[in-house]
């Protein structure tokens, strides 16, 4: 092979090979541009699907008005700020209206907050529905779950939505720092009158699978906050 034969192979193979590195440069850069996309809707999603609180400073009054009489309760906003302010919204767009009381354990503690149980068709859902975002729990030392207080239900940690209860009787094993450590519950207030009237739903007469959905049913009519 001749000099000028052998210097436009070397430059034919110098062209090939720019032209692999260009294409894979490209690839790269393409790559990375979807990765990019990809993080930022994920990012987008994330942000729609969560629950960005308005912060609460100072302990609120509350009343909850039922079928079986008022329930007042002082909520906890200055050591559970997001929790009550979840609450207040919901209260304040008319969440609670309507809503039932759908486990009664006798013994334990009174729950409601599922917009479900507004839909007796939906019966075999209650207990499984939530506002369409998440909070994070808010364990507070010393806030324990004794009798009168009110606490998020949830289904594992940073799972609260709009479901709460209130205990009947002392409930501390359901404390974030006491045992078992499978079932924590975050307080964020207490009942300060109408605890006759928490009793009362106490005892009604349940039915339904786990034996603790009210016979009569127990209507949450309204929920006024700063009374």
């Amino acid at each position: 092979m001749g000099k000028l034969e052998e210097k436009k192979s070397n430059n034919y193979k110098v062209f090939i090979k720019n032209k692999k590195m260009n294409g894979l440069k490209q690839n790269h850069i393409i790559i990375l541009a979807l990765v990019s996309l990809l993080i930022v809707l994920y990012f987008m999603s994330s942000k729609n699907n969560s629950k960005e609180e308005p912060v609460v400073v100072s302990p609120i009054n509350v009343t909850i008005q039922t079928t079986k009489g008022d329930i007042g309760l002082l909520l906890y906003a200055d050591k559970t700020p997001k929790t009550v302010a979840n609450f207040i919204e919901l209260a304040n767009a008319d969440y609670y209206d309507g809503v039932k009381f759908h486990r009664v354990m006798k013994d334990f503690m009174i729950q409601s907050g599922d917009y479900k149980t507004k839909d007796d068709s939906l019966m075999d859902e209650w207990g499984s529905g939530d506002p369409g975002w998440k909070i994070e729990d808010e364990f507070v030392e010393g806030v324990s779950n004794m009798r009168g207080t009110i606490s998020m239900a949830n289904s594992g940690p940073n799972t609260g939505g709009s479901q709460w209860f209130i205990n009947l009787v002392d409930n501390q094993f359901l404390d974030f720092d006491r045992q078992p450590l499978g079932s924590k519950h975050a307080v964020f207030g207490k009942v300060i009158s109408g605890m006759d009237v928490v009793d009362a739903i106490g005892e009604v007469e349940t039915e339904g699978p786990e034996g603790s959905r009210p016979v009569e049913p127990i209507v949450i009519t309204d929920v006024i906050v700063g009374k």
